[in-house]
């Protein structure tokens, strides 16, 4: 098993914080979101950690030689979106994690055994305006994305964490490489390529508590994180 980190992005909405430094470094409770994510990898035994970077690259040189990361640089990291960051990582999507760099992880729920499927870790969250809601049948197979709108009731949300398989990670890495190689879908995200091909993949949703993990995209976000857990 392997670990892919996405930390490529600016973090725009989040300045003046990242002005300086990458969203995913940004310190929340004397920790860094990336390193606390490293942890728990470490925790559950997984070595091989790619983080895949972009903008102030330079600034992870420090994590990477203290946990010994493999460090990818995307150097169009402001001109496509995150497909092509996956893209430069196509060939590690096989029995690996795949976290945004964003998320602070407050519980570790990755098991120490490799799953057997393809799985999307999943919180249920109370704002899910604009969300990646994910439909399971009754096994908790997941075959559709729904996006969520204003009024609607708390559901479980892609929340930024998967484990692909071997199978389906050569399956998206395949797809990611048609894509960017026929130069027509370069401003979506590499998740909408997994969306796609739901019909030819095993992806199982597992469900976490609604405080292991949060997004951290704005200065609201990281304001309700300190006020849910009193830092």
């Amino acid at each position: 098993m392997r670990a892919i980190l996405m930390a490529a992005g600016m973090g725009t909405r989040l300045r003046p914080l990242t002005l300086n430094t990458p969203k995913s470094l940004i310190e929340v409770n004397g920790m860094s979101l990336l390193e606390r994510q490293i942890i728990n990898l470490k925790e559950v035994g997984i070595d091989e950690i790619i983080v895949l970077t972009g903008y102030l690259h330079e600034k992870f040189d420090n994590l990477v030689k203290k946990y010994n990361l493999i460090k990818v640089i995307n150097d169009k990291y402001d001109v496509y979106n995150n497909i092509y960051t996956m893209y430069l990582v196509r060939e590690y999507l096989e029995d690996a994690y795949v976290i945004d760099a964003d998320q602070y992880i407050t519980r570790n729920f990755l098991p120490k055994e490799m799953p057997s499927t393809s799985v999307y870790y999943s919180a249920c969250k109370e704002n899910i305006t604009g969300e990646w809601i994910l439909k399971y049948d009754e096994q908790g197979k997941v075959y559709r994305i729904d996006i969520g709108k204003e009024g609607d009731k708390p559901n479980y949300i892609m929340s930024g964490a998967s484990f692909w398989s071997a199978k389906d990670g050569r399956l998206i890495g395949k797809k990611v490489q048609e894509a960017v190689e026929a130069n027509n879908s370069m401003d979506i995200y590499w998740d909408n390529i997994a969306v796609e091909n739901f019909s030819d993949m095993d992806v199982y949703i597992e469900k976490i508590d609604s405080n292991d993990i949060f997004e951290i995209d704005s200065p609201e976000d990281l304001e309700y994180l300190k006020r849910t857990l009193k830092i």
